[in-house]
């Protein structure tokens, strides 16, 4: 087996990395794409990779088909970089939704068990919450500690908290669509550059979702859980797990928790990582990752051309 002096961390994106005709040409020059989605689309009953390439945008938008899609595209990624001969990682972490793919690539969860464990995750959350009702907002410019003030300000009787800790200076806030707005006007007060509502219905990772989250916990309970095979980073605390019920437990937590993410990307580093990798028909969290730390290297395979790049990357680091 070939050794790499390059450490490399795998991670997965969560919902907002979805869109119509995402991984098609990945999917012409590695048929493991479709087999990965013919897969999923067998577990949930659902034609996935026909939405994923022709829509309706609608349709793929909604949540309950968002997040086995975005599972299925993180996984036939990973899938691809394996075959690809794209080295191991010593570590894994997801965005929200992102880390279940996390840990379906560690062999902590079955494939099939976890596109409908997040089908049912995405049904619990749109029923938490009626349409209209929560919203969820980015806030750029302002620190952490700023942005919980505005928030705990702008409640009043209502719920609206930061879910999203995203990169230094880029937080999401979610609760009730009034308490939002209200946060939103005093963040731009505050001094934030750009508060900008968010196109979801959902408002993800805030107290809102605690009944959901509850819901979780049981359907969680009904499903097979083994240690990682490489540690996966959660959301809630930036902390690996390797027991099936701590697993669990973070699991359920996070769908009303905050998704640390700037805190998983540091532990990620801390490892030490050198090499970012994501796996994920986007860049989001690419980008995330240079405004965490410019030092390290990032790369986005979503395509044969990112595929390639990504590979000779590491084959830099050969030993």
């Amino acid at each position: 087996m070939e050794q790499y002096s390059l450490n490399i961390g795998i991670v997965f994106a969560g919902q907002g990395s979805q869109s119509v005709g995402m991984l098609g040409e990945l999917a012409a020059a590695w048929p493991e794409i479709r087999r990965t989605f013919d897969t999923a689309s067998e577990a949930l009953g659902e034609d996935l990779w026909s939405l994923a390439q022709t829509g309706p945008e609608e349709r793929l938008n909604d949540t309950r088909i968002t997040q086995p899609a975005l599972l299925a595209a993180g996984i036939a990624v990973w899938r691809v970089w394996q075959q690809a001969g794209g080295p191991a990682p010593v570590m894994m972490a997801g965005h929200s939704l992102g880390e279940y793919t996390a840990l379906v690539a560690a062999d902590a969860l079955d494939f099939a068990d976890a596109v409908r464990l997040v089908a049912r995750r995405g049904a619990l959350m749109q029923a938490a919450v009626p349409v209209g009702e929560g919203a969820m907002a980015a806030l750029l410019g302002l620190e952490d500690a700023v942005v919980a003030e505005v928030c705990a300000a702008a409640a009043g009787e209502q719920v609206v908290e930061p879910v999203n800790f995203n990169a230094p200076g880029q937080v999401v806030i979610a609760g009730h669509a009034e308490a939002v707005e209200r946060a939103m006007a005093a963040a731009r007060e505050a001094g934030a550059r750009k508060a900008v509502v968010l196109p979801v219905s959902v408002p993800s990772h805030c107290a809102l979702m605690r009944e959901a989250a509850a819901e979780l916990a049981a359907a969680l309970e009904a499903v097979a859980i083994r240690p990682p095979r490489v540690p996966v980073i959660h959301n809630v605390d930036a902390a690996t797990r390797s027991e099936p019920a701590a697993i669990r437990q973070a699991l359920a937590a996070q769908l009303h928790q905050p998704v640390r993410w700037t805190e998983c990307m540091q532990r990620l580093i801390a490892t030490p990582v050198s090499l970012v990798v994501e796996a994920s028909p986007g860049r989001v969290l690419t980008g995330l990752a240079k405004r965490i730390d410019r030092a390290v290297p990032a790369a986005a395979v979503y395509d044969p051309a990112s595929l390639t790049a990504a590979l000779e990357q590491t084959q830099e680091a050969r030993a």
